[in-house]
C-alpha cells in the first residue's frame, strides 16, 4: 500500500499525540479481538480494515491478522473476506495511480502534506475542501460560490435554437403514451398474508418468497398487502386520473378520451413472480374506476410473451436472424431500475408502429408523484399537458461550445409536497448546512445536487439570455420520473438503460447516446413542468424499511458508473466535462478507494452513534453487494463490458425489428399483420380496465 496513503488515513482515523479537530472517527475504539461475538464482529472487521489502511506497524498487523484468521471459516467469514478483497482493490488502484497518474499522485502527496501541518488546528470546512480535492473534486468551491456556481453551471447547460420542433405535440392528449414502474416486495409482516385477496396457491407461493433471499432493491417498493391509502400505484394512477380530469375542464382532452399508460412490474424476490400481476389487477379493480386511463400492465412473463410471438418471429422472418436470446436479453422488466427504465421507453416505439401511429411521445412518472394542476396553472401559467406541448422538445440547437445537438427528450422538476405552499419552484433538494458525517469528507454527493437542481431544474425562461424561444437550458441532472422522450428521437438515436444500472437510471440513458453521434440527443429543460413528490406523505414506512438497501446503491452506483464511463471512452474526462458536477460525481478518477473508504467511513459512524443495529445490517447487506459489484466491473474485458456490448446490440436488434415491421405493415405484407395481431391480443390480456 502506498505510504502517502497510509499517512492520510492514519491521520483522520486515529487519535495523535495532542488533540485534534479532526472530525472523522477514532477507529481505535471499535477494534477488538477478544470477546468477539455476533453482536461486535461486524464493528470489529470494518475497523480492522480501516486500521490496516493507515498501516500504523503494530495495530495494522494485528488488524490484518484479524482479518485473515475470520476469513477461514465461520458465521462472518463473508464479511472478512469482503474485507481483505477491498484491501486489495484499493492497494491495485492507487499503485496504478501512482505510476501512471502523476497529476493525482500529487494531490496525494500535497494533502498528505498538508494534514500534517495544518490538519490538527484546521476548520472541518478547510479539512473537507483538501480532503475532497483528492477523493471528491466536483464539490470543490461551492460552499460559499453556490450563486456564481449556479449561474456557470447555466452557462454550460445554454442552448441556442437553430430550429424548432417541425413537429411538436399539438394534441399531447392523443399523441401521449404514460409509464411507470410498479416495484413490489413482500409483506412488512408475513402475518398478514392469510387476510390477502388471493387463492391458497398464491398464498402459499407468497409464503415461499417472504424467505427467500432478496434479489434486487429498490428506493421503496411496495409491500404486497400494504393499505390503500398507503399503495403508491393506487396514488399515483388516481393522481394521474384527477390531472387529466383537469385537463378534460381546460379543453385539452374529451370527456370519454383515456390515455394509455403501460405500467411495468418488477419484484424485490423471485417467488413473487407469480403473485405481481394477480395482485396488482386486483388492487386496481378494488381502487377503480380510472375514468380517462386505459391501464396496461407487463410483468417479466408479458414481455416475454412479446419476443417470443412478436419481435423473434419478426426478425426470424423478416431480417432472416434467430434473435430470441438477444431480445429477451433486453426487453424486459425483471432486475434493476434500468431494465425496466428501458422498456418504458422503447415500448412507445413498438405502440405507435402496432397500435396507434398517433403516439408520437412517451412520458414516464413515478407513482409517489402527481400533476399539481391548479398550482401549475397559476404559477406558469399552463397545465401539464401544455408544458408538453412545447414547441422546444423536438427542437435542435447549438450548445455553448457550438456543437450541434438535438432536444429529443424532455424534463421537468420536483417540489416536495411539504414545501408547496411556499412556491412551486421550492427545489427539492437544498444546499446542505448541516455539519458532515465522517464518510461525507471522502464523498458528498448532496451537495453537487443540490447544485443541479437550482441551476437546472429551478431555471425559468422569459428572462435574458434563456427566454425560452431563441434560447433554452439542455439537461444532464433528471429524474426517472419527470422524463419524456421523441418516438422519432427514440428510433434515431436508439438509447437505452444497461441493465445493470441500479441506480440513476434516468441519467445513464443520456450516458449511452453521449458518444459518436452528431447531432447529438439532449434532455430539453421545460421550466414549470413540475410534479409534487408525495412519497413521505404515505410511503414513509416502505422507504424506511429500504434506507438500508437504497443507500449501499448508492455505493454501487460509483463503481458502475465509473466502469460504465470508461467502457464508453478509454478518457472519462470526455464525458466528466459533460455530466459534472452532480451526475458525473459518481464517475470517479479512483472509484474503488472512494467507495470502499466511504462505506467503511459510514459503517464506522452508525457504530460511533450506538446505531448498532443499522450497522450491522449495511455490512451485512453492502459487503455482499459490493462484493459482487466489484467482481463484474472487474477483468478485460470486464462482466460488464461483455454485458454492454450484448444490450447494446440486443437494441439496435429491436429497432431494427420494428423498422422490418413497419416496411412491411405498409406493404399490407399479411405476415406483418398476423404479427401486429398478436401484439394487439397481447394488450388485450393486460388492459386491466377495459370496463372503467
Amino acid at each position: 500500500m502506498e505510504r502517502i496513503f497510509q499517512e492520510i488515513i492514519q491521520t483522520l482515523i486515529l487519535p495523535g499525540p495532542t488533540p485534534h479537530a479532526l472530525p472523522l472517527v477514532d477507529i481505535s475504539r471499535q477494534f477488538q479481538t477478544a470477546g468477539f461475538d455476533d453482536n461486535t464482529a461486524a464493528q470489529a472487521l470494518n475497523a480492522a480494515f480501516l486500521l490496516w489502511l493507515s498501516g500504523q506497524s503494530e495495530r495494522a498487523a494485528e488488524a490484518r491478522r484479524l482479518l485473515e484468521n475470520k476469513a477461514q471459516s465461520g458465521k462472518h467469514a463473508a464479511i472478512a473476506r469482503f474485507y481483505l478483497r477491498a484491501y486489495r482493490e484499493i492497494e491495485q488502484e492507487l499503485n496504478e495511480i501512482f505510476q501512471n497518474q502523476t497529476d493525482l499522485a500529487g494531490k496525494f502527496q500535497r494533502l498528505r502534506d498538508w494534514l500534517h501541518q495544518q490538519g490538527p488546528s484546521a476548520s472541518p470546512d478547510a479539512l473537507a475542501e483538501h480532503l475532497w480535492e483528492v477523493f471528491f473534486p466536483e464539490g470543490v468551491g461551492i460552499r460559499g460560490n453556490e450563486d456564481a456556481r449556479i449561474q456557470e453551471l447555466r452557462q454550460r447547460r445554454m442552448v441556442t435554437v437553430t430550429r424548432p420542433a417541425p413537429e411538436s405535440l399539438q394534441h399531447p392528449a392523443r399523441q401521449l403514451l404514460f409509464t411507470a414502474n410498479v416495484l413490489l416486495t413482500i409483506p412488512m409482516q408475513e402475518n398478514i398474508i392469510d387476510t390477502l385477496p388471493l387463492n391458497a396457491d398464491l398464498k402459499s407461493r407468497l409464503k415461499a418468497a417472504c424467505r427467500e433471499d432478496q434479489k434486487y432493491w429498490y428506493d421503496h417498493p411496495i409491500p404486497v398487502g400494504v393499505p390503500p391509502h398507503q399503495n403508491e400505484v393506487i396514488y399515483g394512477l388516481r393522481g394521474l386520473d384527477e390531472a387529466l380530469a383537469f385537463e378534460c375542464r381546460r379543453g385539452n382532452l374529451g370527456a370519454n378520451e383515456r390515455i394509455p399508460c403501460v405500467l411495468s412490474i418488477s419484484v424485490t424476490h423471485e417467488g413473487l413472480h407469480p403473485i405481481a400481476v394477480p395482485y396488482l389487477q386486483e388492487e386496481l379493480r378494488r381502487a377503480g374506476p380510472f375514468n380517462h386511463l386505459d391501464i396496461y400492465v407487463f410483468s417479466e412473463r408479458e414481455t416475454r410473451e412479446v419476443v417470443e410471438r412478436v419481435l423473434a418471429p419478426a426478425a426470424e422472418t423478416f431480417l432472416k436472424q434467430d434473435a430470441r436470446q438477444a431480445l429477451h436479453q433486453v426487453f424486459g422488466v425483471d432486475g434493476e431500475y434500468g431494465r425496466h427504465f428501458s422498456f418504458l421507453k422503447a415500448i412507445a416505439a413498438l405502440w405507435q408502429i402496432l397500435i396507434h401511429p398517433d403516439i408520437q411521445a412517451t412520458f414516464k412518472i413515478d407513482l409517489d408523484q402527481v400533476f399539481p394542476q391548479e398550482v401549475l396553472v397559476r404559477e406558469t401559467g399552463a397545465s401539464a399537458l401544455e408544458h408538453l406541448a412545447t414547441g422546444l422538445w423536438g427542437a435542435e440547437g447549438r450548445d455553448a461550445q457550438n456543437r450541434p445537438l438535438e432536444l429529443g427528450m424532455i424534463a421537468g422538476a420536483l417540489v416536495n409536497e411539504k414545501d408547496i405552499h411556499r412556491s412551486l419552484f421550492t427545489p427539492d433538494v437544498p444546499f446542505p448546512k448541516r455539519p458532515l458525517n465522517p464518510d461525507e469528507y471522502i464523498f458528498f454527493s448532496p451537495l453537487p445536487q443540490a447544485l443541479s437542481t437550482q441551476a437546472e431544474m429551478m431555471t425559468r425562461y422569459g428572462n435574458d439570455p434563456l427566454d425560452g424561444r431563441t434560447t433554452c437550458l439542455q439537461r444532464v441532472h433528471v429524474t426517472g420520473g419527470t422524463t419524456g422522450i421523441r418516438v422519432d428521437a427514440l428510433r434515431k438515436y436508439r438509447p437505452f438503460t444497461p441493465g445493470f444500472i441500479g441506480r440513476a437510471e434516468d441519467q445513464a440513458y443520456l450516458l449511452s447516446v453521449m458518444q459518436n453521434h452528431t447531432p447529438r440527443l439532449a434532455y430539453l429543460h421545460k421550466d414549470g413542468l413540475i410534479m409534487r413528490h408525495d412519497k413521505e406523505a404515505f410511503a414513509s414506512e416502505a422507504i424506511k424499511a429500504a434506507a438500508i438497501g437504497k443507500l449501499v446503491g448508492d455505493y454501487v452506483r460509483i463503481l458502475y458508473f465509473s466502469a460504465y464511463a470508461r467502457a464508453l471512452t478509454e478518457d472519462i474526462s470526455t464525458i466528466k466535462n459533460e455530466v459534472d458536477p452532480f451526475t458525473g460525481c459518481f464517475i470517479s478518477r479512483l472509484p474503488r478507494t472512494v467507495t470502499l473508504l466511504r462505506f467503511a467511513l459510514k459503517a464506522a459512524h452508525f457504530f460511533e452513534q450506538q446505531q448498532t443495529s443499522r450497522g450491522q445490517e449495511f455490512i451485512q447487506i453492502g459487503s455482499r453487494r459490493l462484493d459482487q459489484a466489484l467482481t463484474f466491473i472487474s477483468g478485460s474485458p470486464s462482466p460488464l463490458v461483455a454485458e454492454l456490448e450484448r444490450e447494446r446490440q440486443g437494441w439496435q436488434l429491436y429497432y431494427d425489428v420494428l423498422d422490418a415491421l413497419e416496411t412491411h405493415l405498409q406493404k399490407s405484407d399479411p405476415r406483418a399483420i398476423a404479427l401486429q395481431k398478436h401484439f394487439q391480443a397481447i394488450l388485450s390480456r393486460v388492459h386491466v380496465n377495459r370496463n372503467g
